[in-house]
């Protein structure tokens, strides 16, 4: 469903879908309700300046009654943001395609807290494509290469090389040196290079963290290739057969490698703020696919390193 209204310092439009009964006299009541946590009149007065649309564009009131209106629009209040000091880099544009290197810390998308301190509002302002949509996801922790759709006409095509995991997928990443590590025969929970681990992901809404079932069938599979390693740190190549969340960082720490940084996994740790001298050392390396449009291999590399990496 078209937004009637345009993307606004690179972010879209919110739709609300309301009830078309209830016992709210009008659309403004049910949203005071709704949105109790912010102060009635402030929202109110967002209908006094016209900033709350039907999907034609009109301007609603105050008064306009609950059900002439299924769905309205209406841009975010956007919040207090912490400047991430990172730059997010484009590494390839065309005119279906930008592939940019994410750094650590910064969303893909807008959400929560971070909204122009996102790769996606970034990204539309710096390169003025207000229809730019990404193909894919990293989490906020973890940086390299992302994928954004240029243009509404081919973006479904790109969309399923991910869906029918015909992308092939490269990370790399560092984990502390585990204490029974043999360099002369190395190996992560006693399984020697290359590691093929599997194991079944469930995401249990309004959990951060991922469980492990060990009763129920694998969905989960990544190939995991030794880099390297030193007197502190083991550097792993990390090839993902399935795209669970957080899968990469859930099986280092079944294997006792647990990425450097990492919050969540094996231990979920108190929230703290971001310290930037000390980000997740996870980085998505690699992309590799066979374009859907001219049949052409493409491949993009990150120019990013992780921080602990062996030096060679």
């Amino acid at each position: 469903m078209a937004s009637p209204l345009p993307v606004r310092d690179g972010v879209g439009a919110t739709r609300l879908h309301l009830p078309m009964d209830g016992p709210w006299p009008t659309i403004g009541a049910y949203m005071a309700e709704r949105f109790f946590h912010l102060d009635p009149e402030r929202l109110l007065s967002r209908f006094d300046r016209g900033e709350i649309v039907a999907r034609d564009g009109t301007a609603l009131t105050r008064e306009t009654p609950l059900g002439a209106h299924e769905f309205v629009w209406y841009y975010r209040e956007p919040p207090v943001e912490r400047e991430i000091p990172f730059e997010v880099e484009v590494l390839h544009q065309d005119r279906d395609l930008v592939v940019a290197d994410k750094p650590h810390f910064l969303p893909t998308t807008p959400g929560g807290k971070y909204v122009q301190n996102s790769a996606l509002v970034r990204l539309r302002n710096q390169l003025g494509i207000p229809e730019l949509t990404p193909i894919h996801r990293l989490d906020r922790a973890t940086a390299g290469l992302l994928m954004f759709s240029v243009r509404p006409e081919t973006r479904g095509a790109y969309q399923l090389l991910f869906e029918r995991r015909t992308v092939e997928k490269v990370y790399e990443a560092v984990s502390a040196l585990p204490d029974e590590w043999d360099p002369a025969s190395p190996a992560l929970g006693g399984h020697p290079f290359p590691i093929v681990y599997r194991n079944h992901i469930e995401k249990l809404r309004a959990n951060v963290c991922v469980r492990v079932d060990a009763g129920r069938e694998p969905n989960s599979e990544t190939l995991i290739e030794l880099i390297g390693a030193d007197d502190r740190v083991v550097h792993t190549l990390l090839r993902p057969h399935s795209g669970r969340m957080h899968q990469l960082r859930v099986h280092l720490a079944a294997l006792g490698a647990g990425i450097l940084n990492d919050g969540f996994y094996p231990e979920l740790l108190p929230e703290a703020p971001d310290d930037f001298d000390r980000p997740l050392q996870l980085l998505a390396r690699e992309l590799r696919f066979t374009d859907p449009l001219s049949d052409a291999p493409r491949e993009f590399v990150t120019q990013r390193t992780l921080q602990n990496a062996p030096v060679a």
